[in-house]
């Protein structure tokens, strides 16, 4: 198992990294939040989670153990597969999805694309004892802003990659742009563009 990754990030994409460790390049699939985390940094350590199908090993990396942890929570659950999982994180953030369980918040938790509301109620119902018992530690990630038309590539390329249809997706970024009066960063974008899409 790999545990995690330190070394140079050679590319970043609001969905994935690309970490060189020791001349050796891994593709790790990541959240919005662990982007937000790494996209101003050369370097860095990834807390790391080895997925493995018959079809494939992908790794799925986390700026913070809070939300590795997360993930490996809801994974564990009926239904809620990897991509699920990154989707999750993707919206909310672990302290975001710690409230929303723990004050058992279908609303909040249905409410990220792709989530009906049978799993929302099933991610609160297996989780909350746990959540409950415990002390969610970390913190909020800094945000920074993005310009115009690569910000919209960029947002449009990561909702694509998450599963969103290219033409929902558009149409979903131009409408939350022109909404927006002032510059709004990439990771809020694609939130955003996630709750609507």
């Amino acid at each position: 198992m790999i545990a995690y990754l330190e070394g140079k990030l050679v590319d970043k994409d609001p969905t994935y990294v690309i970490v060189d460790v020791g001349g050796m390049g891994y593709h790790v699939k990541i959240t919005l939040n662990t982007f937000a985390q790494v996209k101003a940094l050369e370097a860095c350590k990834i807390h790391t989670h080895l997925h493995v199908k018959e079809d494939a090993h992908t790794l799925y990396g986390f700026f913070e153990e809070s939300e590795r942890k997360r993930f490996l929570q809801l994974i564990s659950i009926s239904g809620v597969g990897p991509s699920t999982g990154l989707m999750i994180l993707s919206s909310l953030s672990p302290e975001e999805i710690h409230s929303a369980i723990v004050n058992g918040d279908v609303k909040t938790i249905s409410g990220v694309k792709g989530i009906g509301q049978k799993t929302a109620q099933r991610i609160i119902l297996e989780l909350k004892d746990k959540m409950s018992k415990e002390e969610l530690e970390g913190h909020s990630p800094v945000i920074s802003l993005s310009s115009g038309n690569t910000l919209k590539s960029e947002a449009l390329s990561a909702l694509t990659t998450l599963g969103i249809n290219k033409t929902v997706a558009e149409k979903t970024i131009d409408k939350i742009m022109n909404e927006t009066a002032e510059q709004v960063s990439l990771e809020e974008l694609i939130k955003l563009a996630l709750k609507r899409a």
